[in-house]
């Protein structure tokens, strides 16, 4: 049954059919040769989307969309500008800068790309960066969106792996600031060496001016990661009050939105967000019938015989999460994969939490990875170019990325030391 499944589930990849639909057409196929009954869909598929935390993720992607369309994004742009804009390359140091900030609120890397690259590769081009290179900056820029936290790929390995999304998410901090000074030391570096951005510091605000104007921008995620931390509120409370204090600012401080404008931003977020539910709901089928099958089980022995040491796991494992994310989107990966490999990796002796990073910023390359990397379809629209024409600019980026992957997996206190010290962990 479950062999049947997943050449199921690869035939219809391979015929370019959606990823959610895909999981669940071989799901059904698999009730139907194990002659269940088709109720178990309906229940396993409710079971999926009925759990409490997973309401951050509509919320935090309507956050997203009305720091978008309330001027926020704009103003956070200014900002870090302001900070890094005045070195040759500066533009681009501002796009990862940007992402990183506007990160700590969105929790969607699609959010981030759409929100800050429609401002920031018209930029770049203008510049005089090629298009090409300025997507490419932008799509990788983006994945913070889902290594910072709030995170939306960590709320779902928190709760299919039954992992504190809270400890998740300030585990996230230290990776999540890995891989922006990294980007942002590649990017100084290689436009040093081009030539490219001695005019980045152009029509720049100082840095009193701009953080005089993104104040309230810049309290926002104060507020929400301050709340989480502190014990004010959970990371699901939080991303309602993301929701309550990015439509005051946009309405009545910076009142860049217009009551008319609501209901496409809600038209937008319901969209993004039942997309998003569908694949869990499809997931979460197929996960209970291989764990059924007992596909977990035989995978975790058979990895615990092949992989004797942490180290030969974590390298197995990264390698195939890196090739599974080029094909299989990142929400649908964490949710298929989170119950069978965070138990073995529990048995070799690796942190869940620990393992939940490296999960999550290996997934997050799948964005930015041909073929079906969802971050470059966004930055190609942005940028009005085919996806093809920017693949050799991405490959550096790529490149930086899985450096800094690999110091993550092999150097686990980049992720824990700040964790062990909020939570009092030795």
């Amino acid at each position: 049954m479950s062999t049947a499944m997943l050449l199921t589930m690869l035939a219809c990849f391979a015929l370019s059919i959606s990823v959610a639909v895909s999981i669940g057409l071989s799901a059904v196929l698999g009730i139907q040769i194990g002659n269940a009954n088709m109720l178990i869909s309906v229940k396993e598929m409710f079971n999926a989307i009925n759990k409490f935390p997973l309401a951050a993720i509509p919320f935090f992607i309507l956050a997203g969309n009305i720091m978008e369309t309330g001027g926020i994004s704009r103003r956070l742009v200014e900002f870090a500008k302001s900070l890094v804009g005045g070195v040759q390359g500066g533009l681009p140091m501002t796009t990862v800068l940007t992402c990183m900030i506007f990160a700590s609120v969105s929790g969607s890397s699609v959010a981030t790309t759409f929100a800050i690259g429609a401002i920031l590769i018209p930029a770049l081009i203008r510049h005089g960066y090629p298009t090409t290179w300025a997507a490419a900056l932008q799509a990788t820029s983006a994945e913070l969106g889902v290594v910072i936290p709030p995170s939306i790929p960590m709320i779902l390995y928190g709760v299919s792996a039954e992992v504190s999304i809270g400890e998740l998410f300030i585990a996230g901090i230290g990776p999540g600031l890995l891989i922006s000074g990294a980007l942002m030391l590649f990017v100084w570096l290689y436009c040093k060496r081009k030539g490219w951005g001695k005019s980045d510091g152009e029509g720049r605000l100082s840095p009193a001016r701009a953080t005089l104007q993104a104040g309230w921008a810049l309290l926002m995620p104060v507020i929400i990661l301050g709340g989480i931390y502190g014990g004010v509120f959970t990371p699901t409370e939080a991303s309602a009050v993301a929701v309550f204090y990015a439509l005051i600012v946009g309405m009545l401080i910076y009142r860049e939105i217009r009551p008319g404008d609501l209901l496409g931003i809600f038209r937008k977020s319901v969209l993004s967000s039942a997309v998003i539910m569908f694949i869990i709901a499809n997931a979460g089928l197929f996960a209970f019938l291989i764990t059924r099958a007992g596909v977990p089980d035989a995978i975790g022995h058979w990895l615990q015989q092949v992989l004797q040491s942490p180290g030969w796991f974590l390298l197995g494992v990264n390698v195939a999460l890196f090739l599974i994310g080029m094909f299989i989107a990142t929400s649908a990966a964490i949710i298929v994969l989170a119950p069978i490999l965070a138990p073995v990796a529990m048995h070799f002796g690796i942190d869940p939490v620990h393992f939940g990073l490296i999960m999550v910023v290996n997934l997050a390359l799948g964005m930015v990875t041909p073929p079906f990397g969802v971050n470059l379809f966004a930055a190609c629209t942005v940028a009005r170019i085919s996806l093809d024409r920017m693949v050799r600019d991405l490959v550096p980026f790529v490149l930086v990325v899985l450096g800094c992957l690999a110091l993550i997996t092999y150097f686990p206190d980049i992720a824990l030391t700040l964790r062990d010290w909020v939570y009092g962990k030795h």
